[in-house]
């Protein structure tokens, strides 16, 4: 259940803003006036393996990029879904996880770093991402007090494959850790506007009629996770699925769904000036990422 639950418990409604320009492979590098959207997102992760794994083969070690869920399995609900069609197939996508848990755990590359001498180990680990004496990018973050930071290493051809995509892989970093925590100055306005509130009420009268007697999507999901793990794993599921698609009813019934992606860009929109700024670089440094993707990998199915 994490990819419901921790979605719903952050309270976070990250949601593609409507397309404004163009994406085909011929487009400019000048930037998105919009969000990257989740598909767009995938292309570019899936084009970082392809690099790295040129890379590392360059390097003299074998690669093996991730296992690729499809498109439909790689959807994040957010706050609330209101695909009726995809919670009646995957519920919150507790199978999802457990395939992808189940990837995560066959990946070669561990094997193989493991079955590796102790020189050739240190040798892969300094390929791979530039080793302990790699220099850490600091990336300053906005919070609800003020600003925090946040460090990476960047090297090896983890940091190549950035760099070739993005153009400035620090850069990247930067603006990408600042831009996420964003969410953090404006989701707590979102949770007290009047709209919001009044549409999330809605939702729950709705729930409470077809029998799930909830106040919010995260208290529905945590108490599928708490009731699945009483349950055989198949009438889990089933019951997981019922809940799921009562949610995504009742968010188009209530336009919870709806009320919260403009509530988001409303809010958004009203960062000040220097928050606005690192949203317009992000959106630079994404596009850019994705038109140079577009030779590189594919689109998921």
């Amino acid at each position: 259940m994490n990819r419901g639950i921790i979605a719903a418990c952050t309270v976070a409604v990250a949601l593609a803003v409507t397309a404004t320009g163009c994406t085909h492979e011929g487009a400019s590098e000048q930037g998105w006036k919009r969000d990257a959207t989740p598909a767009e997102r995938l292309r570019i992760s899936d084009a970082v393996q392809v690099l790295t794994e040129r890379c590392m083969e360059r390097q003299g070690f074998r690669y093996w990029p991730g296992v690729r869920l499809s498109q439909e399995e790689s959807r994040v609900a957010g706050y609330v879904n209101d695909d009726v069609a995809w919670a009646a197939a995957h519920g919150y996508g507790s199978r999802i996880d457990e395939k992808a848990d189940r990837a995560r755990r066959a990946n070669p590359n561990g094997k193989y770093r493991a079955g590796l001498p102790p020189r050739r180990r240190a040798a892969y680990d300094k390929a791979l991402d530039g080793g302990p004496d790699t220099p850490v990018v600091t990336a300053e973050v906005p919070t609800p007090n003020g600003t925090g930071r946040i460090g990476k290493r960047l090297g090896g051809c983890s940091a190549e494959a950035e760099e070739k995509l993005f153009g400035d892989a620090a850069a990247w970093f930067r603006a990408d850790k600042a831009v996420t925590s964003l969410q953090g100055l404006y989701v707590p306005r979102i949770t007290r506007d009047a709209k919001f509130t009044a549409a999330l009420a809605d939702w729950s009268r709705c729930m409470g009629r077809a029998g799930h007697p909830y106040p919010d999507p995260p208290a529905a999901r945590d108490a599928v996770a708490r009731k699945s793990a009483g349950l055989p794993r198949d009438e889990a599921f089933v019951a997981e699925k019922r809940v799921a698609v009562a949610e995504a009813r009742c968010a188009r019934e209530s336009s919870l769904a709806a009320v919260a992606r403009e509530r988001e860009t409303y809010y958004r929109d009203r960062l000040p000036d220097r928050y606005r700024e690192l949203i317009g670089t992000h959106r630079r440094l994404e596009h850019q990422a994705y038109v140079r993707a577009t030779g590189l990998a594919g689109p998921r199915v």
